[in-house]
């Protein structure tokens, strides 16, 4: 589809929603881009609208889902690409303007509990004028320069300064970006992003530009896995010990700054939202931590279309096969590594053990590069399969058990889908991966175990637990048994849409009382 044939709202059409969609659907498979096309053709009454962030077009050339009919509007921007800048010339900025972002900087450095509305009476008024400015005013402008050095010398001199300015104008840059966005976007009845960060803060905009409901769903904290993946980087440089800049000796400055910017976004999103949803309660007390109210936040569970694996239980042959399958994406915050290693551990005891990678390698493409490097120095080319995209319907009758190396999760999609297929999980212990084995409430846990949990980054601990659950045929069945009695008591599909439905009718006539 190129961007000619994308459905498209006149100016005075108008969705029932509008979803915001940071680097995921329709250009990434997984189990958030799953989950939002399974809301939206579980709602077919309401109309959607979509509107795609990422950071640049080209890690999101091909569109991996068919819209359904309910999506009238979709638009794309590549946050990286869309800053235009004129010739450097001198802007300068009204002091209205600069006492407004001083004292937004000033709220968001004190962190604790996302501010209310009522005290983003600024932004507010500075959004209201968005269309007047440029990102030329904010950039080459004499006032945002002496608040840039200004922290400069307050926070890190010992730092090279062209460092600092560089990362202050990457952060930045985007968020002008989104601005202009959101002059742009199409009037909704509610504003639903499904995350915080720049969707969220985009959101955040629009809630206040076009008085719309917003809210967010997470299903892994943002948040979080952004502070992942910044220790991870290697283009922020870490500090001489010896020159410490202040606010932590361990890292770098500059990651302290990158962390606390993404926190500030997490804080505004939750200001402007009327709902804050995530997937389990130990997210909820996560957001709440990073400043959610807790008023506003809810748990709203995933589910699965059961009757759509039930026949699957039949496919599997009556002897358990050695096959453990990671089903993801190979990227780093999956631990493919943690996953390739256990199978070389786990060959030592069961010879004839396959562990399958089903899922994309092009997000990443250098860190699939190292995995399928790591299978040749280890010797496993015969053991472990990088099987790419596969039907899932073809793939999980084959396998023992599904398999999870994650160092970051929210509450997955392919767990709940094995259980409905009748095989038992092998995961670390993040996200919501031990209630869904182990069970949360007491009549859940009374179902018993549907497999283990086992430390991150631990790869004896991950074959351990495999060959404990494969060497054990009374145990692997109780498991089967376990998983197939959990998701069908309490993650069904019909479930999740009526909870979805229920808040949507709630937040949708807030949003239609609104003019």
């Amino acid at each position: 589809m190129t961007e000619d044939e994308f459905p498209r709202l006149g100016p005075s059409q108008k969705a029932d929603i509008c979803l915001l969609l940071e680097g995921t659907y329709p250009y990434v498979r997984g189990g958030v881009s799953s989950w939002v096309h399974q809301l939206m053709v579980g709602h077919p009454q309401y109309q959607f609208s979509l509107i795609f962030v990422g950071a640049s077009s080209e890690h999101y050339s091909e569109m991996h889902f068919e819209f359904p009919p309910n999506v009238c509007h979709f638009e794309r921007h590549f946050l990286n690409d869309s800053l235009d800048l004129g010739e450097p010339k001198e802007h300068s900025l009204d002091k209205e303007t600069v006492t407004i972002l001083k004292s937004l900087y000033e709220l968001l450095a004190k962190g604790g509990q996302a501010p209310a509305l009522k005290q983003l009476s600024g932004l507010h008024k500075l959004l209201s004028r968005a269309s007047d400015y440029s990102a030329d005013q904010f950039f080459y402008s004499p006032e945002i320069w002496d608040m840039i050095t200004d922290a400069y010398r307050n926070n890190c001199p010992d730092l090279p300064f062209n460092e600092f300015f560089w990362n202050v104008r990457a952060m930045h840059a985007p968020i002008l970006a989104l601005l202009k966005i959101a002059v742009q976007v199409p009037m909704a009845d509610c504003y639903h992003t499904i995350s915080t960060g720049y969707a969220g803060l985009l959101g955040l905009f629009l809630r206040l530009m076009k008085n719309k409901p917003l809210m967010v769903t997470e299903h892994g904290i943002y948040t979080k896995e952004r502070q992942i993946d910044l220790y991870q980087v290697d283009w922020i440089k870490e500090n001489n010990p010896y020159l410490a800049a202040g606010l932590d000796d361990r890292i770098s400055y500059i990651r302290q700054l990158w962390m606390q910017f993404f926190e500030g976004l997490g804080r505004l999103t939750y200001s402007g939202c009327l709902v804050i949803v995530t997937l389990y309660g130990q997210n909820r007390q996560k957001q709440i931590d990073l400043g959610a109210p807790p008023e506003r936040s809810i748990v709203i569970p995933n589910g699965v279309k059961i009757e759509r694996f039930v026949p699957l239980r039949d496919e599997r042959s009556d002897t358990i096969p050695p096959v453990l399958c990671l089903l993801g994406r190979v990227v780093p915050i999956k631990d493919i590594k943690t996953y390739i290693r256990a199978i070389g551990i786990l060959k030592d005891k069961i010879p004839d053990v396959e562990g399958w990678i089903v899922g994309p390698e092009e997000e990443e493409p250098e860190y699939a590069a190292e995995c399928h490097t790591l299978v040749e120095q280890l010797g496993l080319q015969e053991q472990v399969k990088f099987l790419g995209f596969q039907n899932i319907n073809d793939i999980l009758p084959k396998m023992s058990l599904m398999t999870l190396s994650s160092i970051s999760e929210g509450q997955p999609l392919v767990i709940l889908e094995g259980y409905a297929a009748g095989v038992p999980v092998l995961s670390t212990d993040v996200g919501s991966c031990r209630e869904l084995v182990e069970g949360r409430t007491e009549e859940d846990r009374a179902l018993g175990s549907a497999g283990s949990i086992v430390p991150i980054a631990n790869p004896r601990a991950l074959a351990n637990a495999a060959a404990d659950l494969l060497a054990d045929e009374d145990r692997w069945y109780q498991a089967q048994k376990s998983a197939i009695a959990r998701v069908e008591l309490l993650y069904g599909e019909q479930t999740f849409l009526d909870n979805y439905k229920e808040l949507y009718q709630k937040v949708l006539s807030h949003g239609r009382n609104r003019v």
